[in-house]
């Protein structure tokens, strides 16, 4: 049996607990919540909730932003960083690191300045030259 919330289809031997986090915008904590209200027990398996249970899911999860629309929201937040100027806007225009991370030793591959390890390339000893 195959369940789909918000679009997403939830693996049925997962459980349930976990399972919601696959749906973008809700994590464990979320579903712990989400699970309380309902009442349903986190523990259970995807593959064991009823039609009812379900539905009760959904009607919960559907007040939340999640997937499409949270998506959108965080593309045209950042769009807008981007169009006032700000200083996290550039640094999301420049895909650098936005909330105040070093980047002398990080970050190397977003910033396309990957190093090799000194002795990657060395050749040793015991092959004749």
């Amino acid at each position: 049996m195959i369940v789909r919330i918000a679009g997403i289809e939830i693996p049925a031997n997962k459980i349930v607990e976990i399972g919601l986090t696959y749906i973008h915008g809700i994590g464990h904590s979320t579903s712990v919540k989400v699970l309380n209200k309902v009442k349903i027990d986190g523990n259970k398996r995807v593959k064991d909730l009823d039609e009812k249970e379900i539905s009760e899911i959904k009607n919960i999860i559907e007040k939340y932003e999640v997937e499409g629309d949270l998506r959108r929201t965080k593309m045209l937040n950042i769009k807008r960083l981007k169009e006032i100027g700000c200083y996290r806007g550039d640094r999301h225009k420049k895909s650098l690191p936005a909330r105040g991370q070093r980047t002398k030793t990080n970050s190397r591959t977003v910033r396309g300045n990957v190093r090799k390890t000194a002795g990657s390339g060395r050749k040793s000893t015991s092959e004749k030259t």
